[in-house]
Order: structure tokens, then C-alpha cells, then sequence
């Protein structure tokens, strides 16, 4: 009886250890070496206790937080030591300027002209979509505008 007793508090002092860890560096391998425990263990109690995977998922999301707080600081220390790459990174990322933009264009000849055959799909989509009244007399129009054109 003993002997259960101190396993289980061994495990739950090692659980605790882990979401504390976790907090100070979100790299699960890592945090199971330094607690003495196998990966293996930590996803059995994920899959066992869903309370410890709540605090786990937690802890990883506030480790990550550090972790980026830590980056960006190291980020803006090369940007004053006139890093060209950690510059260019914050710019692309941070001014609107130096987006990435992906630029599509088109004549505009082309742009406002509709064929007789998608102007027949427009009407009907219109008509099943119950935007457009009299769709019917609309439709038998076009079919008569595209026979005459032909």
C-alpha cells in the first residue's frame, strides 16, 4: 500500500515538474530528459489524464509566448546592430510597404465585356437564386438576341 502511495506521488510531483518546465521551454524531448521521464510517459498520461493535458497544452502555449518574446528581442538587438537580414525580415513583416504582394492585372478592353453565353448563365443563376424576377421572359430574350447574332 506504501508503495502506491509513493509512486503516486512521484508521478504527480514529475507532472507537476513537466507543466513547469514546459512553461520555460516548450520542447517536450527536452522537458521529459530533464525530469527523467520517457516521451512515452508523457503522452500516456496526455491519453490517461485529461486534466494534465489541459495544464500541458497550457504550458506549451505559455512556453511558446516566452520563446517569441525572447526571439523578438534578439530580433530588434540585430536591427540595432544594423543587421541588413533581421531589417529586412522586420520590414517584410511588420510595414506594409514591404508586404509580399502578389499583383494580378487584366486589360480593361476585356474586363467589362460578357459573352451572350455568360450573360445567359448569369440571368439563370440569378433567377434560381430568386434575385431576378421574370427570368424566364429575360432568358427567352437572350436565347432570341443569340440565334439572331449567329
Amino acid at each position: 500500500m506504501k508503495n502506491n502511495e509513493t509512486v503516486s506521488v512521484r508521478v504527480s510531483t514529475n507532472k507537476e515538474e513537466v507543466i513547469e518546465k514546459l512553461k520555460q521551454l516548450p520542447i517536450i524531448q527536452v522537458v521529459c530528459e530533464k525530469v527523467g521521464i520517457s516521451r512515452a510517459t508523457y503522452y500516456r498520461w496526455r491519453n490517461d489524464d485529461p486534466k494534465f493535458t489541459k495544464l500541458a497544452d497550457t504550458a506549451l502555449r505559455e512556453g511558446r509566448l516566452l520563446i517569441n518574446d525572447i526571439a523578438e528581442s534578439q530580433l530588434l538587438t540585430a536591427i540595432k546592430d544594423q543587421n541588413m537580414t533581421a531589417i529586412i525580415f522586420w520590414l517584410k513583416y511588420n510595414h506594409p510597404s514591404y508586404t509580399t504582394r502578389v499583383e494580378i492585372t487584366q486589360p480593361a478592353e476585356d474586363s467589362n465585356k460578357l459573352s451572350s453565353k455568360e450573360q445567359l448563365k448569369i440571368t439563370k443563376a440569378l433567377h434560381l437564386a430568386g434575385l431576378l424576377k421574370g427570368g424566364d421572359r429575360d432568358e427567352s430574350r437572350q436565347e432570341r438576341n443569340k440565334k439572331d447574332t449567329k
